[in-house]
């Protein structure tokens, strides 16, 4: 592809060689993307994503191109095995309607078995509680695998925030040597002079040296750079320390009372390189109790709604409004943007497991859905108004205390 496109014969032939398998770069005109499945490499084939863009000069010309390859076979695996089990679970349900239908048609067919049909549905009523408590398993395992998985995507950004404090700490401590190398120059000076101190013309010399090597600024500009440095090392570890507040992967959830505003503020640190590129954070917050609740759990949501909200916006930058207040006995999360909103035949479906209107590829369609189990689980309540081509808005109610936990 880089070829290509340095020789400029990308438009005229990119169709022919990569068919239906590429297309333009969202973020960088004139660039491309394209994936495709490799038989030879490997044991057994392996995914590749590639992508090349142009590189120009000052004139606009193209002087050379660039192009990365990304092996992306275990999200495609993945992707395999979650159509498997989705399949997987619309047979089971397949199976029990037509269970259902043939046993209602018996009830009507023949009265007279009822004793013997009332034996049956308690047996079926056993097997559906031991199918239920499975299921809850399973939705606590899926929670934890959609969790990884958001962590997992994250984790190229999160690299990248840390990237850019570490580039200009590197690039202070460069100059921090040169000053140093300096001052150690004029420091022999002053020890070559020691014997011959009283020399008028050595002192003389001595002062031109400090002077052509701005011992004052260095003085001065060191500090600043230490400073600059110390800012750098704090802006890391509190990216990583809000990455681990958000994923609490070193303790088991369990119910405490947290301050969700500044759970918000961890959990858009987190998801910020995934969110920047494509709208502005507009924050409303109100004055919250602390609310009794899982704080992962409810750090979950969030990042759900912002990372949807970000992929709802179109290519022109938007905006993002995170607003928080207290109802009566309850407390309330709203996650508004000026997107492109929800169709109204598909809001009904939005919470619907494995339901998704993203490419493939690009979503689960667990996020919403698992989001809505999490507030049911906080016995709260989810709510979504949308307007086509003017944004949407989730709502989250929590109650300030939880009762009866164990039920």
């Amino acid at each position: 592809m880089a070829d290509l496109i340095v020789d400029g014969a990308m438009i005229d032939i990119i169709s022919d060689l990569y068919q239906n398998a590429y297309r333009n770069s969202l973020i960088i005109p004139e660039a491309y993307e394209a994936e495709g499945f490799f038989s030879r490499l490997g044991t057994s084939g392996r995914w590749l994503f590639f992508t090349a863009a142009p590189l120009k000069n000052s004139e606009g010309k193209i002087v050379g191109a660039i192009e990365t390859l990304q092996d992306i076979t275990e999200r495609k695996v993945a992707e395999s095995a979650l159509l498997k089990a989705q399949l997987e679970v619309e047979e089971i349900v397949e199976q029990r309607t037509a269970q259902l239908a043939d046993m209602n048609s018996t009830l009507r067919r023949d009265v007279e078995r009822r004793e013997q049909l009332e034996y049956e549905l308690t047996k079926r009523n056993s097997e559906l509680n031991l199918l239920n408590a499975k299921l809850v398993t399973t939705q606590e395992h899926l929670v934890q695998s959609e969790k990884l998985a958001s962590i997992g995507q994250l984790a190229a950004g999160v690299a990248h925030e840390i990237n850019n404090p570490i580039g200009y700490i590197f690039s202070n401590y460069g100059m921090l040597e040169s000053y140093l190398g300096s001052l150690f120059e004029m420091l022999n000076a002053y020890e070559d002079a020691e014997k011959s101190c009283g020399d008028s013309d050595i002192v003389k010399e001595l002062q031109a040296r400090r002077v052509a090597l701005e011992v004052d600024f260095l003085k001065e500009d060191i500090p600043d750079l230490m400073k600059e440095s110390k800012e750098g090392i704090v802006r890391v570890r509190k990216i990583v320390q809000d990455l681990k507040d958000f994923s609490h992967v070193d303790a088991k959830p369990e119910w405490s009372f947290a301050n969700l505003n500044q759970g918000i503020d961890s959990t858009l640190n987190v998801v910020n390189n995934e969110v920047k590129y494509k709208a502005d954070i507009i924050k409303e917050y109100g004055e919250l109790p602390l609310v009794q609740c899982l704080p992962s759990e409810i750090n979950q949501v969030v990042m759900n709604l912002v990372v949807n909200a970000a992929h709802a916006i179109g290519p022109d930058r938007g905006k993002i409004w995170i607003r928080t207040g207290v109802e009566n006995e309850s407390v309330w999360i709203e996650v508004t943007d000026n997107g492109s909103g929800i169709p109204k035949e598909v809001v009904p479906r939005i919470f619907d497991p494995f339901y998704t209107t993203k490419p493939v590829g690009k979503g689960t369609g667990l996020g919403l859905s698992l989001s809505y189990g999490i507030i049911q689980k906080h016995r709260g309540q989810i709510d979504v108004h949308t307007v086509i081509g003017k944004g949407t808005t989730f709502r989250l109610v929590l109650p300030l205390k939880q009762t009866d936990k164990a039920e």
